[in-house]
């Protein structure tokens, strides 16, 4: 990464959410070094964040892209324990290792690590998770810190370490099928215990 993409990157929340349409934010920062992305795609760090990317940069400031998403309070992710089905999808998505649990067993946020980032949310096969607004009318910079970016980032860093682990350890192909046996296991116990439940 040059200098230039550091600063850029040390200068953006950390909530890896994709947002901006890039893969985290080392991405969208080396992009917009290199010229290839606008200093207003990213909705976490909202006006201010834009700001922020304008005095770095030297461009002018611009409004979010409506592209991109809204800037709006910071959200946590809540799991309706009741309904989830141990998966592990949700824990697979998430960039900041915030979600506990394991296979079949049921899965909870850690509030403190979640970014807001809504990627669990899609991925969720019995659309058991929630976004709840956790910073009232807090929004961009005022419902984030420095300290909290800081900590995002570290936990996506140790996670990518992770993850290179694990794939250089398991079996071409064995992870796939294994996933698919647990949804398929996992959607059958869902549908069992929604027609186990009382009417009305």
């Amino acid at each position: 990464m040059s200098p230039q993409a550091a600063r850029i990157h040390a200068a953006l929340p950390q909530t890896q959410c994709t947002r901006c349409g890039f893969a985290d934010c080392a991405g969208y920062a080396q992009a917009i070094a290199a010229g290839e992305a606008g200093i207003n795609q990213c909705p976490p760090g909202g006006a201010e964040g834009v700001a922020r990317l304008a005095d770095l940069t030297g461009r002018p400031a611009l409004p979010l892209n409506p592209a991109n998403g809204v800037e709006g309070p910071r959200a946590v992710a809540v799991i309706d324990e009741a309904w989830c089905i141990g998966c592990t999808l949700c824990i697979d998505a998430c960039p900041t290792d915030a979600i506990l649990g394991s296979n079949k067993l049921m899965h909870t946020v850690v509030e403190r690590y979640c970014t807001g980032c809504e990627l669990c949310v899609p991925v969720c096969p019995v659309d058991c998770i929630a976004m709840e607004n956790a910073t009232a009318e807090r929004t961009g910079w005022r419902a984030w810190s420095p300290a909290q970016a800081a900590q995002a980032l570290q936990r996506y860093e140790v996670r990518l370490q992770r993850l290179a682990r694990d794939q250089q350890e398991s079996t071409p192909g064995a992870e796939g099928d294994r996933k698919r046996s647990v949804i398929e296991a996992a959607l059958e116990r869902a549908r069992a215990k929604r027609e186990q439940r009382p009417p009305g």
